[in-house]
């Protein structure tokens, strides 16, 4: 491997870290909102969600532009774009509607992941692709960082959040303008931003690894939103607990992400992707019946996060193996998309069940019946994958797969 390659890694995962900082700002101030400007719970959530939907909706057209411009511009490009709604949180942070607005513009910041991934993709052989796009992966801690850094910045001073944030930003877009560069041989396609899309859409494998990054990404971000509700209200925690407790989850999952692309490296992605699923779908069936949240409660989370984090790293791994480079930003933005907006399903979900019923337990019977699905899904159509592509095939490993 070249330095090269382990600079554009480093400086990628180092950006997607502080763009998903600034993407998740609203979250952990959500609180502070409610009561400064008395908002209602359907308000906040609104609020909460615009940028996480707009960010997951926006990797489309980025990804697309990123197979047309590379990296080195669309990194420092972004980056410095998205200082522009983090400064506005300022002066708007009196006014919902306007708070709102910026929340969508926050958004921007939520798209970097599908400049990241062709990046990492080009600069690695396809034996280290899994590891590296995992590594880059890791990005995602920034959703963490931003829960633990951002109310204790604020509670210093109200405006201090925006201001490292942006900061962050800028001297991050400098250092990707100085230091990112484009693998020499990557494919510039010559086509217009809606053939690549389109063309992106009609591939079979697009729509597949979508679902599966749906459950696996998908999974992560509703655990992120529903873990605390949940611990509060089902085992009576108090919210620094359940705070903590949500904080080592999300630890787990980032720790598994890279774990789960070193193995698809060694093993067909697929069977990774199943192992993986399969990991969630039994803890999960277990946690619908209600266990003690010491030790079983505790055991069932913690598996369920690592293999949620296996699955997002192996599924992109994956990707790698049944996308032509020219393409990957494309199909990128794409299940990128669907994994962020799989993510809020559940919480709806979960909430009205539990509104209904009185408890949480159907809401872990439909997320262990989707990872069964997911995993049978994996093993049955995806363990071929990638044979066929020039180049890019490999002997049978452990278990048959290639």
């Amino acid at each position: 491997m070249t330095a090269a390659a382990y600079r554009n890694l480093i400086l990628a995962t180092l950006g997607f870290t502080i763009t998903f900082w600034a993407w998740n700002l609203i979250p952990p101030l959500g609180s502070a909102f409610k009561a400064g400007l008395h908002l209602t719970d359907l308000q906040v959530t609104a609020l909460v969600a615009a940028p996480l939907a707009a960010g997951s909706l926006g990797r489309v057209p980025v990804g697309a532009l990123t197979d047309r411009y590379g990296a080195r511009v669309m990194f420092p490009l972004v980056s410095a774009l998205t200082i522009v709604p983090v400064l506005l949180l300022i002066p708007v942070k009196s006014s919902y509607g306007a708070l709102l607005a910026v929340g969508f513009l926050l958004g921007l910041g939520g798209t970097t992941f599908a400049i990241g991934v062709p990046l990492v993709n080009a600069w690695f052989p396809p034996t280290r692709r899994g590891l590296a796009l995992g590594v880059f992966g890791m990005g995602m801690g920034g959703v963490a960082l931003s829960g633990y850094l951002t109310p204790r910045i604020h509670r210093y001073d109200e405006n201090l959040p925006y201001l490292v944030v942006a900061f962050a930003l800028a001297a991050f877009a400098v250092l990707a303008g100085l230091l990112i560069t484009d693998h020499p041989d990557r494919p510039v396609p010559g086509t217009s931003l809606a053939t690549r899309l389109g063309g992106a859409g009609r591939l079979r494998a697009t729509w597949e690894l979508a679902a599966l990054y749906a459950i696996g990404f998908g999974g992560i971000l509703a655990s992120g939103v529903c873990l605390p509700t949940y611990l509060e209200t089902w085992y009576r925690l108090d919210a620094a607990d359940a705070g903590a407790k949500a904080a080592g989850f999300a630890l787990v999952t980032v720790v598994f992400r890279p774990i789960g692309g070193w193995c698809s490296d060694r093993v067909h992605p697929a069977a990774v992707t199943a192992w993986a699923l399969g990991a969630v779908a039994l803890p999960a069936l277990v946690q619908a019946f209600d266990p003690a949240l010491h030790p079983v409660g505790t055991l069932d989370l913690l598996i369920m996060a690592a293999g949620l984090g296996a699955a997002a790293g192996s599924v992109f791994a994956l990707l790698s193996r049944v996308t032509p480079q020219a393409r990957i930003g494309s199909v990128t933005g794409i299940v990128g998309a669907v994994g962020g907006l799989g993510g809020f399903v559940p919480p709806v979900v979960m909430g009205a069940v539990h509104r209904s019923k009185g408890t949480y337990s159907l809401g872990f019977v439909l997320l262990s019946g989707l990872a069964l699905a997911g995993c049978l899904y994996a093993l049955v159509r995806m363990r071929t994958a990638g044979t066929g592509r020039t180049g890019e095939s490999r002997p049978a490993g452990p278990g048959g797969f290639p």
